[in-house]
């Protein structure tokens, strides 16, 4: 008899997770298996799966574990980390409102925003970004790409690339409906420039205050947000001085606060519990 798991799908503007509660490191989930969990039509359909586990590290209670679509590991994932956090405190896994939780990236402080007794979502201390092209990584013979260009299949872009404890690559466009986000997307994800492959942004500068941005996402895809594309996005038109320190950034799926500090990104977002279920583990 196949072993039967519960499961709750949750969303962050509009990027969706199946998150597991594995307490137990009971599970060693395969490639295929999480394909299969994350199809729209064979599965449960999301953007990711994460792993709820015990964390071995001394300041941080919770590790989370998290998958993309198409069954790699991540570093990290800003709106999952929202999602997960919410999991925690309603499934009564922590009674504490302010927590930090361990990834691949390291460990984020997440504090939860309530409407009324309600979780509305949550403010995430992303930690520090880094421009530096080592730790990206992107192989290059530059110390930072600021503003470089690339020749892509007869196109070139000119692309800023962030480290946010995982790679981004972020281009900056006219017209948001006119980007390239899916034929592009995917070619610019697999540059061999790129040894990890990178996630990549395409962004429209509003205004000071605000901008609008579309992400193909490693692993995944066009989604309907990103919330470490978003930081990135951020950083590089800061960088760039084309943004004030705090803005809106309008996605797809949801609009994400982001604010920089000191060398530190902030964000800021709801999260849902959609429906919860269970599915064979085959």
């Amino acid at each position: 008899m196949p072993k039967i798991l519960e499961f709750a799908k949750s969303q962050g503007a509009g990027n969706d997770f199946i998150i597991i509660d594995d307490l137990e490191g009971a599970l060693n989930l395969t490639k295929r298996q999480v394909e299969h969990f994350c199809d729209r039509r064979f599965g449960i359909g999301a953007d990711g799966l994460i792993l709820i586990r015990p964390s071995k590290t001394p300041g941080a209670e919770f590790f989370m574990h998290f998958f993309n679509s198409d069954g790699s590991l991540a570093e990290m994932c800003g709106n999952g980390i929202r999602c997960f956090a919410k999991y925690l405190f309603e499934y009564c896994l922590t009674n504490s409102k302010e927590m930090s939780i361990e990834t691949l990236a390291g460990i984020k402080k997440v504090q939860l925003i309530f409407d009324g007794a309600e979780v509305f979502g949550a403010k995430v201390d992303m930690g520090k970004f880094s421009l530096k092209s080592k730790e990206i990584p992107v192989e290059i013979k530059k110390d930072e790409v600021i503003n470089h260009k690339v020749d892509v299949e007869g196109q070139s872009f000119n692309i800023t690339c962030v480290s946010m404890g995982n790679p981004h690559c972020v281009i900056f466009v006219e017209d948001l409906s006119k980007a390239p986000v899916t034929t592009m997307g995917p070619r610019i994800e697999n540059l061999s420039m790129f040894p990890n492959k990178t996630n990549v942004e395409f962004v429209q500068i509003i205004n000071k205050s605000e901008i609008k941005l579309r992400v193909w996402e490693r692993g995944a895809g066009e989604t309907l947000a990103c919330g470490t594309g978003a930081c990135a996005a951020a950083v590089a038109a800061n960088k760039l001085e084309l943004i004030e320190d705090e803005i809106l950034v309008h996605l797809p799926g949801g609009d994400l606060e982001i604010k920089i500090l000191n060398g530190n990104i902030f964000m800021t977002g709801q999260a849902e519990e959609v429906f919860t279920g269970k599915i064979y583990l085959t």
